[in-house]
């Protein structure tokens, strides 16, 4: 599941082509959008913002409309020169919007729809965020807060995955920054202290920011998809295995995180 830097780097993307402009083009390529009339309903509107919202992207247009999407597990979003191969077939095109010489595209998007901006304030899965780690100013406090009135027993890295706790954390950067802060993701939230929680929290953070920025991490993954090879601090074999309860994967190092 693409995570809270990837959406970032897409929405930030998308703005530089639609922020201010009204798009020159606007299909809807899937079967399933077709009698919801998006060209019609959106001809002639402006992007007026660009947003992203954990792993959640918002496409906001005059006259109180916004596209909401998350791509879940199968989803992608990209931003082509116009005439230029897509990155994923076409036949996989739910929304493609032409602007500025360019071409915005959602790919399999298991999440997309068009509603009105007062809806977005109220729908629940947005409304139930936690704070963005990538919000401008972080949310230290009240990541805490939110963190301690979950399930102590519940280990750390599995509550980190909970948007309602902190958005935009996944598998990748759960993993990479228990890592980073030598905490161990299968200690129980009770046993974890707040300075601990910071350190992780401060750890994930800049990474993220980087590849928000870059759109690709500035190093290599020191944990995640390494299971079975040596730990970059210790040398002892990274393990691989899923937690919670949807057994979301997690990599760490037995030996140097605890």
């Amino acid at each position: 599941m693409p995570e809270g830097d990837t959406i970032h780097h897409a929405a930030r993307r998308i703005a530089t082509v639609l922020a201010g402009r009204v798009p020159d083009e606007i299909l809807t390529p899937a079967a399933r959008l077709q009698a919801d009339r998006w060209p019609e309903r959106l001809a002639g509107r402006a992007v007026t913002a660009v947003d992203a919202r954990g792993k959640h992207l918002l496409l906001h247009f005059e006259g109180d409309l916004a596209l909401h999407s998350h791509l879940r597990m199968t989803g992608a979003w990209g931003v082509y020169d116009a005439g230029a191969r897509w990155g994923h077939s076409p036949r996989r095109a739910w929304l493609v919007l032409r602007a500025n010489g360019h071409d915005v595209v959602q790919f399999g998007g298991p999440v997309l729809e068009l509603m009105t901006e007062a809806r977005t304030r109220f729908d629940q899965r947005l409304a139930q965020l936690g704070p963005d780690i990538l919000a401008d100013e972080p949310a230290e406090d009240e990541i805490l807060r939110r963190l301690r009135g979950d399930d102590p027993t519940r280990a750390i890295g599995d509550a980190l995955l909970d948007q309602r706790t902190v958005a935009g954390i996944g598998n990748l950067w759960k993993s990479e920054g228990c890592f980073a802060a030598a905490i161990d993701p299968w200690r129980r939230i009770a046993d974890v202290s707040d300075d601990e929680v910071r350190a992780t929290l401060r750890a994930t953070r800049p990474a993220m920011q980087q590849s928000a920025r870059d759109g690709f991490p500035a190093r290599p993954a020191a944990v995640y998809g390494r299971a079975g090879r040596a730990c970059p601090r210790c040398g002892a074999r990274i393990r691989r295995r899923g937690q919670g309860d949807d057994n979301r994967v997690t990599y760490w190092c037995p030996a140097c995180q605890s």
